[in-house]
């Protein structure tokens, strides 16, 4: 069945490459940047969200290619850079990407009242966006964004409906599939009628990504560390300019403690912490050379304390899925699962194998190098080779599922050293476009383990199918209450309106009446 549906995927992408060829670029050539007809041809995963966001339909994903790739070439999408933004909509930070969804999802941040309706700065404002969404797309190939659209302090001047109509015509036609879900924060009631023209403009699929928020229930999507302080979080983050505000990958932690983010301290460090494993090493073996004289039971413990970590260890490595890069091929492909109670559970691990017939240099940066230690992060794998990465939380750190981390990767010369000064001069000299990056997302295995009372194991077995269909339900139920007590919230404003409406009418009648017969 998985055979059947990649040849059917494989020949759907062949279809549309084939026909947007025959039946577009030919005749609109001079519509089109050449780079994205290109780009077209050898991208699969692009091809693939046209095609999944028509439903695999060939025909509507054509209309779609022609207007997304028309639209490009209009915006000089392939040439935005910094430059091509006013500098001063880059300094008022009102669009910009920070932080993680509860779900691991990019922040994608619209701060309304920075935005005032003028048709003088609409055009350097649709270029900002694109701007963004353009430089995440090349970074994050298919991964999905998280709109924070912050209407809080928002007046009459910042309704700009053309504006709010180009933000969703670029997740429904010029980067499908990117759209995770759109939170709507604080929204004011006179823009109610505003967004009942926006839902008619997303379509009955999208609607159900819209998700309206307030200072009580955002914290449903977004926890409290990636929450500005007015809406009720605890991220201390001030936006600035320059430079761009983006992921910051650093050198996590290293064996001996922190060390700098310069990769001249992260191999000193290194070098460090081989020569202690060295030294404990020879330390060990003579202590347990002395103690075999006494004690012939001792070796024996721990050979079999080592088999329990290790097969502990094998349990979480989960080699479950592969990344295939030009270089290297990355197991997990996409998250890191850590334990959450034994010590030994906390690890995690990263294979690397070397697919290419020369050495590979490697390092491992992280976007909290505060709570990791990696060992080894930056090092070298021999061709066909394969590298283990042991990751482990520093200091009883809790993994957050925001956490990222980052493997870059670069073919080394055969007549390179691969030691620590050979390395640090490498990584200096490397052209950028010679680098393999991959990220990883971070995710928590909760441990199931009596605590007080002693159970058999089938007793309590539920499968994860019925654990999801439960937890389904239950945020199902919970949206259904919040909803309630939403139209519970707007029946006592409206009956207040009401009444204060009354008293004001009658009021004035009576007034009027004793005008009239006074």
């Amino acid at each position: 069945m998985a055979e059947y549906q990649a040849q059917n995927k494989a020949k759907l992408i062949s279809d549309v490459r084939r026909r947007f060829e025959a039946e577009y670029v030919t005749d609109k050539s001079d519509k089109y940047d050449p780079r994205d007809v290109e780009r077209l041809q050898q991208d699969d995963n692009w091809v693939e969200s046209y095609l999944c966001w028509r439903h695999n339909v060939v025909d509507e994903t054509l209309k779609m290619l022609d207007e997304s790739f028309q639209w490009r070439k209009e915006m000089s999408v392939n040439d935005l850079t910094e430059a091509s933004i006013p500098r001063w909509l880059l300094e008022i930070g009102g669009i910009y990407l920070h932080g993680y969804d509860k779900e691991g999802n990019k922040l994608f941040w619209i701060r309304v009242k920075y935005h005032i309706k003028d048709q003088k700065t609409i055009l350097d404002k649709k270029k900002l966006i694109a701007f963004w969404l353009e430089r995440y797309a090349k970074r994050e190939n298919g991964k999905p964004v998280t709109v924070m659209f912050d209407l809080s302090e928002t007046g009459i001047n910042s309704i700009d409906m053309d504006f709010v109509r180009f933000i969703i015509n670029c997740f429904k036609v010029y980067y499908p599939k990117y759209l995770s879900k759109m939170v709507i924060f604080d929204m004011p009631w006179i823009m109610n009628a505003a967004f009942k023209i926006v839902k008619s403009w997303l379509g009955p699929e999208a609607v159900s990504l819209l998700k309206f928020t307030s200072k009580n229930d955002v914290q449903d999507y977004v926890s409290v560390e990636y929450l500005p302080l007015h809406m009720g979080g605890t991220d201390p983050f001030k936006y600035s300019y320059p430079p761009l505000v983006d992921d910051d990958f650093q050198t996590p932690l290293c064996e001996n403690g922190p060390i700098a983010s310069e990769d001249e301290a992260s191999s000193k460090e290194d070098i460090e912490s081989d020569d202690k494993e060295t030294l404990e090493t020879i330390s060990n073996e003579e202590q347990t050379a002395l103690l075999k004289k006494v004690n012939i039971i001792e070796p024996t413990f721990k050979a079999e304390e080592n088999e329990k970590v290790d097969s502990k260890m094998k349990a979480f490595k989960k080699p479950l899925s592969v990344f295939k890069g030009p270089l290297l091929h990355i197991s997990p492909a996409e998250e890191l699962y850590f334990g959450s109670t034994e010590p030994e559970e906390k690890k995690a691990l990263i294979t690397l194998t070397n697919v290419t017939k020369n050495v590979v240099a490697f390092k491992v940066r992280t976007t909290a190098p505060e709570k990791y230690r990696v060992k080894p992060s930056n090092s070298s794998c021999d061709p066909g080779a394969s590298v283990d990465i042991v990751v482990s939380p520093h200091g009883g750190l809790t993994v957050s599922a925001q956490d990222r981390f980052l493997i870059m990767a670069a073919e080394m010369e055969q007549s390179s050293g691969t030691g620590p000064a050979e390395l640090t001069q490498f990584w200096k000299e490397v052209p950028r476009n010679k680098v393999m990056e991959h990220r990883l997302r971070c995710h928590t295995v909760e441990s199931i383990k009596p605590t007080t009372l002693t159970l058999k194991h089938h007793a309590f077995n539920m499968s994860d199918k019925t654990s999801e269909e439960l937890y389904l339900q239950l945020n199902r139920l919970l949206e259904s209450n919040r909803k309630l007590e939403d139209q519970v919230q707007h029946c006592i404003w409206f009956q207040q309106w009401l009444l204060s409406l009354t008293v004001v009418s009658l009021a004035f009648v009576i007034s009027l009446f004793y005008l009239l017969y006074s």
